[in-house]
């Protein structure tokens, strides 16, 4: 099975990731000019940022100077995890997805832990929809756990675990519906379930999956 490009991205060199589909192939559920708007310039502002930040830390070490270093940590935490986030959200989602089964083996996995794929559903869809503030819905895996974890994830880095790794996520800050679903991020949340890609989510566990994190 083809897996990811693994290869190390050295810093300032992180670059904006094409969407796998066009601007209005999510319709109705995620509109062409919010796709538009949040890849070409959300996304592409928080890789710029990324990569500003990360040569500035290049600056620093050169230089030898840390006295605004909390600032630039601050920067990659936030600005790195919100780049990998939505690099996950892109592929997650397919038009034809619709009405999609998991599949078997995606399927057993998620009954190992959460008991059934409907407690699973039923507990992605009410953790997503009651982020507080500005946030994302996640399902990872965790290598040291060995089992998947559904988490909410506050303004990209915060309520996470170290080490997991996101195969599902779902992006509810407000600039990803408010065009088409304005307040009710629950109805977009709704919408969005039918358009996840279940194919690259599985691709996405099975790459997790052969992680190697020590227990404790």
């Amino acid at each position: 099975m083809e897996m990811y490009n693994l290869a190390p991205v050295m810093p300032g060199a992180h670059t904006l990731p094409p969407l796998p589909y066009p601007y209005n192939d999510l319709e109705p559920v995620i509109d062409a000019k919010t796709m538009e708007i949040h890849h070409d310039k959300l996304h592409k502002g928080i890789v710029d940022a990324l990569n500003k930040a990360e040569l500035a830390l290049v600056e620093v070490r050169k230089q030898g100077n840390y006295d605004f270093i909390k600032y630039w940590e601050n920067e990659i935490a936030f600005l790195g995890s919100g780049h990998i986030l939505h690099s996950v959200f892109w592929t997650n989602m397919a038009h034809a997805a619709g009405g999609e089964s998991p599949g078997e083996y995606l399927t057993n996995q998620i009954n190992q832990y959460f008991g059934s794929f409907s407690a699973f559903k039923a507990q992605f869809l009410a953790a997503t929809k009651s982020v507080e503030g500005s946030g994302w819905g996640v399902l990872g895996y965790h290598p040291a756990f060995r089992h998947l974890e559904i988490l909410q994830c506050e303004k990209f880095q915060n309520l996470t675990q170290w080490g997991i790794i996101p195969i599902l996520v779902c992006d509810v800050w407000e600039h990803a519906y408010f065009l088409k679903y304005y307040q009710a991020m629950d109805q977009y949340v709704d919408a969005w379930w039918g358009l996840i890609n279940w194919e690259d989510v599985k691709k996405r566990l099975i790459e997790a999956m052969e992680a190697k994190l020590p227990l404790f």
